[in-house]
């Protein structure tokens, strides 16, 4: 019998009139972050809101016409969808806050962002984990904050994995393709036709169109190769978020770097700061040298125009996280454009190249074609200047330019409405205070058990959202209904508030998901106490490619079936931000347990502190920074050089004497009041400390005061009078380098060995400046305390030494030194180049110690 074809007729409604600006408020990404929008779309049909995943777009075209009739007649919906509009005309008419105005004039300023992957949603998923949600936050806390900022990425027309666990723990992998009519982006429209730029690809021409998603203030340009103009191939360039070759990844870098700044150029869009969010979009740096050398500078200066203005933000001190081609790749791929561009290849891998290698690192590029750069917390901006001390080889790690801006998160996305609507209450400008610290102690005014009972109903939501997904989970697998009732018997009772345990993030072996499981006996006895039990509750993707990552998930998934641990280890499958929320507001305690120091910042402990869940980590990442031993827990990471196996075994011990000794004991410390004053005294300092110093709006003024107005000004000053400096800058380094292997400088005469106190000691220098001016180089005398020798840091004890003569090919300069220090001190000598128009004194990386 001869099978009937399938045809697909979607019947879409009609929004009445007295709704019509429902289709505004879903194609505006800030109902990523407003839950009253959500809530609107929610309230006129939840279970479809819920069958579309939160997609708002989606939604309306999927809904019935009498839906929408019924909520345009519906008093109380239009009393609400009015009061939610009025908010969101507000927000869009808000000026810049003054910190914001006062530094970056949004008619002369803005800022370009640039990202592989952005995180708002996950309805619009062109997002894998942290660095995409990262991406999202930042974005999100600019339009807040009103700063001058558009952000470029690609679309992604599978966008990332969806997961699910098979019955024997496997990872599966599939991918959906999205229709552009159901995500919040519009077609770029330049002067009636849609926007599209072209990139050299290896013997033929790549296009892109162009999208833009609103959110809020700003803009946020898609680049998409899925056009007709393209072979079925390169259509394909678009396709997944980190899926393919390196073919394909070098292909994707390209259109990112090179194709994302055209679009820039194309809208018209004059950047004064391009910040490089990770390696992936390092290619721009080589599309603006060549726009700046069409204006007439040699490569050389047009690099110091362009580096000038840029910041480059590492996000990993894990090698995977850096992309490194061969230079057979890069000659393939590359060649035909720097052909067009005008670009000597050799130089262009110089500028990747590492250790003198034939590879080309994109974190290199990034570096060497930036003057700002920073890791993304205190122990990751020290992580990142040894890693990449090559770039600046003569340089101490501590003082090369690397530095530092702790990441935050974005608190209206993140916190559960329940505590905004008890912040309303308590303390009503909360949302204008995220980076005030003291104001924060409005907190401890809560009472106890208003505060509880708000973590208590949240935690109910998270309970039931786990039995419902694993519920599902099971069924799709055929497990027995019998086993789904074992698995979360501590969940749907919620009378016993068993303690809740939640890890969730990206599977990496580096994150150590297992290692809770080093002692499987003790663990037991800890999880399965009758009296005081605990629910582990894991959550997370590992890469396609990751084999190790997945066998994690399957450690865990064995685990969480055998009869000894059922109903105490649970595994969810396919985490996104909307699992994430619901975790993270609901769970009493955040796992993590990376491998020191290898947890850049981390953000999800951050999320949950938000929500009054207490951390339990490892002190890398911003808990580093966070911890302050009434807040949370924290587990002490061994010293690096010892043996590994013996590094886990050590921080596992402590992880479960922890849970053991402190964390159960105290959750279960209720006593008559029916929940542990102690708890909640810990879990209200979460929130009060962590709050205000972890949020994004801190974290991009951080940005704005310590990079983007000093970029801003360093690009513009490099770049006037057709480049007159830059050009003055790079033909001064070119003959530094030239100069410099030859250069040598030594003491003249002796230097004393003790001083009184009140009296200063003479140092003398001659230098052998190889053709070098005086005013080439900076000679500096460093001195520290107790003969520890230890200077990476100067502080008060820096001298200057001036110049004084020059005979015989000797260049002599002096200073009369005044010990900072009492007692013994010891002082070193250092020379290097120097010249007024260098962002960071020592970005030559060249030093020369007597």
């Amino acid at each position: 019998m001869q099978k009937a074809t399938e045809f697909r007729l979607e019947a879409r409604p009609r929004l009445p009139e007295a709704l019509e600006r429902l289709d505004e408020l879903a194609n505006d990404l800030f109902y990523s972050w407003d839950n009253g929008v959500r809530s609107l779309f929610a309230r006129i049909d939840l279970p479809l809101w819920q069958k579309v995943e939160h997609n708002p777009k989606l939604f309306l075209r999927r809904v019935a016409q009498a839906s929408l009739e019924e909520a345009a007649e519906d008093r109380a919906f239009l009393g609400e969808y009015r009061r939610v509009l009025s908010s969101y005309d507000a927000y869009l008419e808000a000026s810049p806050v003054p910190e914001v105005s006062d530094k970056l004039n949004p008619d002369e300023a803005l800022v370009a962002y640039f990202c592989a992957e952005f995180g708002f949603h996950e309805s619009f998923p062109i997002y894998s984990g942290g660095l995409g949600i990262l991406a999202g936050d930042h974005c999100k806390a600019a339009s807040d904050l009103g700063l001058p900022f558009v952000a470029v990425g690609l679309l992604y027309q599978q966008g990332y994995f969806i997961q699910t666990i098979d019955p024997q723990g496997h990872q599966i992998a599939r991918y959906h393709s999205h229709s552009s009519d159901e995500l919040p982006i519009s077609p770029v429209m330049v002067s009636g036709e849609w926007l599209k730029v072209t990139v050299p690809f290896p013997g033929r021409t790549v296009t892109a169109c162009v999208w833009e998603a609103r959110v809020g203030h700003i803009r946020l340009y898609l680049l998409d190769t899925h056009t007709r103009e393209n072979s079925a191939e390169d259509q394909e360039l678009t396709l997944q978020l980190y899926g393919g070759d390196e073919s394909t990844r070098i292909g994707q870098e390209m259109l990112l770097g090179i194709g994302g700044t055209r679009v820039i150029q194309a809208l018209g869009l004059k950047p004064t700061v391009w910040h490089i969010n990770e390696g992936h979009a390092a290619f721009q740096i080589l599309e603006r040298c060549r726009v700046k050398m069409l204006e007439g500078l040699e490569f050389e200066a047009a690099l110091e125009a362009v580096a000038g203005a840029t910041l480059f933000t590492t996000h990993t001190p894990v090698p995977a996280g850096h992309d490194i081609f061969s230079k057979g790749l890069m000659q393939h791929a590359m060649g035909d454009y720097l052909n067009e561009a005008g670009l000597n290849f050799d130089k262009v891998f110089d500028l990747g190249g590492k250790n003198g290698g034939e590879s080309f690192n994109m974190t290199s590029l990034g570096l060497r074609g930036s003057r700002f750069h920073n890791g993304v917390s205190r122990i990751h901006g020290g992580v990142a200047s040894e890693m990449e001390g090559a770039i600046w080889p003569q340089v101490p790690p501590a003082e090369n330019p690397i530095g530092y801006i702790t990441n935050g998160v974005h608190v209206p996305t993140f916190l559960a409405p329940e505590w905004a609507s008890l912040f309303d209450i308590q303390a009503p400008s909360w949302k204008s205070e995220l980076r005030s610290p003291g104001f924060w102690e409005f907190v401890d005014n809560i009472p106890d058990y208003h505060y509880w009972s708000v973590h208590k109903a949240l935690k109910q939501q998270m309970a039931e959202f786990v039995v419902d997904r694993l519920g599902r989970q099971h069924r799709r697998n055929g497990t027995g209904h019998s086993v789904t009732e074992r698995m979360t018997r501590q969940l749907v009772s919620p009378e016993k508030d068993t303690l809740v345990i939640g890890f969730a993030r990206r599977f990496a072996t580096y994150k150590r998901a297992t290692l809770i499981f080093s002692d499987l006996q003790r663990l037991e006895s800890i999880l399965t106490h009758p009296d005081q039990p605990v629910v582990l509750v894991f959550a997370g993707k590992a890469h396609p490619k990751d084999k190790p990552g997945q066998h994690l998930i399957k450690v865990i998934h064995d685990l969480s079936m055998n009869p000894a641990f059922m109903g105490h280890i649970v595994l969810l499958e396919d985490y996104d931000q909307a699992m994430a929320r619901r975790l993270l507001s609901g769970v009493d305690v955040w796992l993590n347990t990376p491998e020191y120091p290898k947890e850049a910042s981390g953000t999800s402990g951050e999320k949950a502190a938000l929500n009054g869940a207490l951390n339990l980590s490892v002190l890398d990442g911003w808990w580093g920074e966070g911890y302050d031993g009434s807040n949370g827990w924290a587990i002490t990471p061994r010293d690096t050089q010892l043996d590994h196996e013996f590094r886990n075994e050590e921080e596992a011990r402590d992880l479960l004497d922890l849970l053991e000794f402190e964390i159960v004991p105290l959750y279960y410390d209720r006593a008559a009041l029916g929940y542990s004053s102690g708890w909640v005294k810990r879990s209200k300092n979460s929130m009060k400390t962590i709050t205000p110093r972890f949020n994004s709006q801190r974290m991009v003024m951080d940005y704005v005061d310590q990079y983007y107005c000093t970029a801003s000004a360093q690009g513009q000053k490099l770049s006037v009078n057709q480049g007159a400096l830059a050009i003055e800058l790079a033909a001064w380094k070119q003959r530094v380098h030239q100069a410099w292997p030859g250069v040598s400088f030594n003491i003249s005469g002796t230097v004393v060995s003790q001083c009184s106190h009140d009296e200063t000691v003479e140092i003398r220098v001659e230098a052998a400046l190889n053709g070098l001016t005086a005013m080439d180089v900076r000679v500096e005398c460093l001195v520290a305390p107790k003969c520890t020798g230890t200077h990476e840091s100067p502080g008060p004890g820096l001298v200057l030494l001036e110049y004084e003569s020059e005979s015989d090919g000797k260049t002599v300069y002096s200073a009369r030194v005044s010990p900072p220090y009492p007692g013994l001190q010891s002082l070193k000598l250092r020379m290097y180049p120097y010249h007024d128009a260098l962002t960071h004194p020592l970005e030559m990386g060249a030093m020369l110690w007597v």
